[in-house]
């Protein structure tokens, strides 16, 4: 399994936005999540990140298919650098993909000094990243009764 990380110019963004919205869409379900929700985001709001200072999308690819994408916010002035949003399409799901992912991040990046959010109620992505490094700041945020979203750093 390879997976590489190919960066989204302003040409990909309609495209890296409509797999965001499939791939965040089975979450927007289950949460009702509007405000917060990568799939509830237009791609007016996308193009925004896209300018902001510091941020790179990616596609993430495998056997030459986008399967997924991810937003790296490094603003290279010792702050913590951020992964905000990742995801992998549904049909390439639990294959290790997105533990590749960010670990070709962080070797573009740099190992440390990372920062990170989650929803505390999905198992899965807490497993992930804590066997990637990523700890548990102690910082939860209550979304709503069934979602809360807890932070991690690396480093």
């Amino acid at each position: 399994m390879s997976v590489k990380l190919r960066k989204a110019g302003k040409e990909d963004m309609h495209n890296l936005w409509e797999m965001q919205v499939e791939g965040f869409k089975e979450i927007l379900e289950k949460y009702h999540d509007y405000d917060i929700n990568p799939a509830a985001e237009s791609y007016e709001r996308i193009l925004q990140k896209y300018e902001s200072d510091g941020t790179t999308y990616y596609f993430i690819v495998a056997d030459k298919n986008n399967i997924g994408g991810i937003r790296i916010i490094d603003k290279k002035d010792g702050s913590r650098k951020r992964i905000s949003p990742i995801w992998i399409m549904p049909e390439f799901r639990n294959k290790g993909y997105a533990k590749q992912a960010i670990i070709e991040a962080e070797q573009i990046y740099g190992i440390d000094n990372w920062k990170l959010e989650t929803i505390l109620q999905e198992e899965g992505n807490i497993h992930l990243y804590e066997k990637l490094g990523y700890k548990r700041t102690g910082r939860i945020d209550k979304i709503s009764d069934i979602m809360d979203i807890i932070h991690f750093e690396k480093n």
